[in-house]
């Protein structure tokens, strides 16, 4: 892991903005495609709003979140809403957002159609999660009820997990998918994440599953 702290959130935002269309535009220019997965909630919003007016070839970039509440795409629980609202706007408009909701009563019954929809984007070329103080990131919650198959390096694409601190069902890419990530970013901030960070480090991927991906991580924290 590498930890990189900043002394303010203004320059952290802008910075991990900035490594990230660094690392996007290498992609772009080797392979003339390229990945990004996202984070829902709050704290990636300014990075998005950045990122929406860097000058990239946006129109060869697939974009789509690390998990996603089951609900409509208009809720303002969804995270893929926040990605629509903050960052595929202005320039980044053009890229292509890979759904991982589909209209249906369980996630269960649309696994397989949305599986197969980011698997030609895999290994994912850019990643960036953020972290609960809980330690959980994207939905693989501690305790959550199919915890141990999503963290297995057997586990599909993506798995639907029920957890007590989510409050509806999640779909969330495994452990493994994280894992095979070409660059992998973690955002942070507040004494609270980094004391769990700190925390997740002696713990078993199980009780904290961002240890799962923390080994090949950039972690980005600000007070």
């Amino acid at each position: 892991m590498k930890f990189i702290e900043y002394p303010d959130r203004d320059l952290l935002m802008l910075s991990l903005a900035n490594a990230i269309t660094g690392d996007l535009g290498g992609f772009l220019r080797r392979d003339r495609h390229a990945s990004l997965c996202v984070p829902g909630g709050t704290t990636p919003g300014p990075v998005f709003d950045i990122l929406s007016g860097v000058d990239l070839d946006w129109a060869n970039v697939a974009v789509f979140p690390n998990d996603e509440r089951w609900v409509p795409g208009d809720s303002p629980r969804s995270n893929t809403r926040l990605l629509r609202e903050r960052l595929l706007v202005g320039r980044a408009a053009a890229a292509r957002l890979v759904p991982l909701y589909a209209e249906a009563d369980r996630p269960e019954d649309r696994l397989d159609a949305l599986a197969a929809g980011i698997a030609p984007h895999l290994p994912i070329s850019v990643l960036l999660l953020g972290m609960g103080a809980d330690m959980h990131t994207a939905s693989l919650f501690a305790g959550a009820d199919r915890l141990a198959e999503a963290l297995s390096d057997q586990a599909p694409i993506l798995m639907a997990l029920r957890a007590g601190a989510a409050a509806e069902p999640r779909i969330t890419l495994t452990a493994p998918v994280l894992k095979g990530a070409m660059t992998t970013h973690i955002l942070i901030t507040g004494p609270e994440k980094r004391a769990a960070l700190d925390r997740a480090q002696g713990l078993t991927p199980a009780q904290a599953p961002v240890r799962a991906v923390l080994a090949h991580a950039t972690v980005h924290w600000a007070e």
